[in-house]
């Protein structure tokens, strides 16, 4: 049986990671990320849960997911898969957009009509973007396969507008979550959460749940684990990150990373820097 096995590259100008990764049996637990992810299966069958539905992805297929998204990833045959991805980061391809669109609705959010796209010109496009980033190309070359694939992106996109009936449902959400980014290492309570946002903990748990598909407890570990990556990314040390963001210790932080990313804080930081692990 082969070994699971990545390729990671973090592209200099726009932070943008792309990955080229494969698995054996269980890939990973179920995660969200806070950036889109567009990619390819490229080859095995990719099976994988999403919007509450199962799906597979084979060779050729494209699968689309927005931030937040809660997704899992496993192998149903032998042989494992392979895919390469993109993480776009939100506010970067909000801003980009601005260039396709003359103004970005501030009443709508844009979101993906499908998880799984089979478009032969949509799986071009990213595969030249993908290998254009990946590998360093001229600026110039980098910059029209990203203006290509985000073009191409679009026709798989829709602007959907908010739904007045879960405004207040969404506002004590949105006001938990904001909670749990301006104190994300504290060691933080249900209590807390309904204070800030004025009800009690049970009308809050269900209105988080109904907005993130996610207790407000899982949420803040995947909150911290997307913020681990970002801090590793930058070469901080996995002790100091663990202790920055409340874990109790590497290891609690080396567990979860393990399980969401199937790589170890370690191991991420030194694909992302070439830093050793310790100065």
């Amino acid at each position: 049986m082969a070994e699971d096995w990545l390729e990671l590259h973090q592209h200099g100008e726009t932070g943008i990671e792309t990955i080229r990764v494969h698995f054996e049996g269980h890939a990973y637990d179920p995660h969200w990320h806070d950036s889109y992810l567009v990619g390819i299966t490229l080859a095995g069958t990719q099976q994988f849960h999403c919007r509450r539905e199962r799906h597979h992805s084979t060779p050729g297929d494209v699968f689309l997911l927005e931030p937040g998204e809660i997704h899992d990833g496993d192998a149903p045959v032998a042989g494992g898969f392979t895919y390469l991805t993109f993480y776009l980061e939100e506010q970067w391809l909000t801003r980009t957009l601005q260039g396709l669109f003359e103004t970005i609705p501030s009443s709508y959010s844009l979101h993906f009509s499908r998880t799984i796209a089979r478009e032969p010109q949509l799986v071009r496009a990213i595969s030249g973007a993908f290998h254009a980033l990946h590998s360093e190309e001229m600026r110039i070359v980098q910059q029209n396969t990203m203006d290509n694939l985000l073009g191409q992106l679009t026709e798989h996109c829709q602007w959907r507008k908010r739904l007045s009936s879960r405004v207040q449902s969404t506002a004590i959400a949105n006001r938990a979550r904001d909670y749990l980014h301006a104190h994300i290492g504290e060691n933080i309570g249900l209590s807390d959460l309904a204070r800030e946002t004025a009800t009690d903990r049970f009308t809050l748990s269900r209105c988080f749940k109904r907005e993130f598909h996610m207790a407000p407890h899982a949420w803040l570990i995947q909150l911290r684990l997307v913020r681990a990556r970002a801090l590793l990314a930058k070469g901080e040390l996995p002790a100091n990150v663990a202790a920055a963001l409340g874990f109790a210790d590497q290891s609690h932080l080396g567990r979860w990373f393990q399980r969401a990313y199937r790589l170890t804080p370690a191991h991420y930081r030194r694909l992302c820097t070439n830093l050793p692990d310790a100065p």
